[in-house]
């Protein structure tokens, strides 16, 4: 049976439309985007450093926000008791990997998922804290970084010693609803007074109302300068906990350079781009392939010491010259 020759033009139109379609079927039969996770105790504004360096390792390992991975975070805002709750819905919504900071939030993806990678980020041992067995080769779903420096806070009584030596008392704040963590800490800042001659006086602060008691009782106890604990709940209270020093003219040392480019005196802690970099390339292994529980727990030990200069001159503090060349930053901000 003949049939009747297509016309040219009409063939090539017919052709055209189809293959403008085609890029739309495609898409339709691609599988969505993998989801990564980033679960913390704290809040968005504490946490600019921790994420963009995460991102960054993401990048080092081929993955983009803009091209093929989606990128989120879940923070319980300074409330730790929330954090299960928030890695049951991750595991709930299947993500393909959940990436932790601090302790508390590793803790409760570990307890949610024993199928999903878990990348965590801890200031603490990680055989010790329970999440994994060995640093070589931790099995499981779960690897990460540790930052095992772990004497920041007696180091950081040093510190306030050096710049306000005529002082005899000083003061410790720290979370009590972080028990372990807080017990950990005090333990550090007994042992470091003791050899420094300095009577030590613990505040305790969980909430905000907690803070401003805290910092109320420091005139009478006489605590010359306030030493800040390793706390997410604190690292959420960046601009309170500078303003509060300020009201009441005390100087306070505290855990990261965001503190000190806020207006605060000191900061020495754990520098946070490189080990928070060294997870999200992590993040991008596990998603090409790689087992979280075959990479070795990696172990950061880099220190920042940062010093606001504005701060001090306002305070009255001088800054021993040996003091500000090992900082890494001199800032006048604020």
């Amino acid at each position: 049976m003949w049939v009747k020759p297509m016309r040219r033009r009409k063939f090539i139109t017919l052709i055209a439309g189809g293959a403008a379609a085609w890029p739309f079927a495609v898409r339709a039969q691609q599988p969505a985007k993998p989801v990564v996770a980033f679960l913390g105790g704290g809040m968005p504004r504490a946490s600019v450093e921790m994420t963009r360096a995460f991102l960054q390792g993401l990048r080092q390992a081929g993955y983009s926000e803009s091209r093929n991975v989606v990128f989120e975070t879940h923070w319980a805002w300074g409330h730790d008791d929330q954090l299960p709750e928030l890695a049951a819905a991750l595991v709930g919504r299947r993500v393909a990997v959940i990436a932790t900071a601090g302790l508390p939030a590793a803790l409760a993806a570990k307890a949610a998922t024993t199928a999903i990678p878990i990348i965590f980020t801890i200031e603490a041992d990680p055989i010790a804290a329970g999440l994994v067995a060995t640093l070589d080769r931790p099995a499981g779903n779960l690897t990460g970084v540790a930052i095992l420096k772990t004497e920041f806070v007696a180091k950081r009584l040093e510190l306030l010693q050096q710049i306000i030596p005529t002082t005899s008392t000083v003061g410790l704040l720290v979370n009590p609803t972080n028990p372990d963590q807080a017990a950990a800490q005090l333990k550090d800042a007994q042992a470091a007074a003791d050899a420094l001659g300095l009577q030590l006086r613990v505040l305790k602060a969980s909430d905000d109302a907690g803070l401003a008691a805290a910092f109320a009782a420091l005139p009478g106890l006489q605590a010359g300068g306030l030493v800040a604990g390793s706390d997410e709940f604190f690292n959420g209270r960046i601009k309170e906990l500078v303003e509060l020093a300020s009201y009441y003219s005390v100087p306070m040392i505290y855990q990261y350079r965001a503190f000190t480019y806020t207006g605060g005196l000191i900061g020495y802690g754990p520098n946070l781009a490189d080990p928070f970099q060294s997870a999200g390339d992590y993040a991008g292994r596990v998603l090409n392939g790689e087992k979280a529980g075959d990479l070795p727990v990696q172990q950061s030990t880099k220190v920042d010491l940062l010093i606001n200069l504005k701060t001090a001159k306002t305070l009255g503090v001088t800054i021993p010259p040996a003091l500000l060349s090992r900082a890494v930053d001199v800032t006048e901000e604020k």
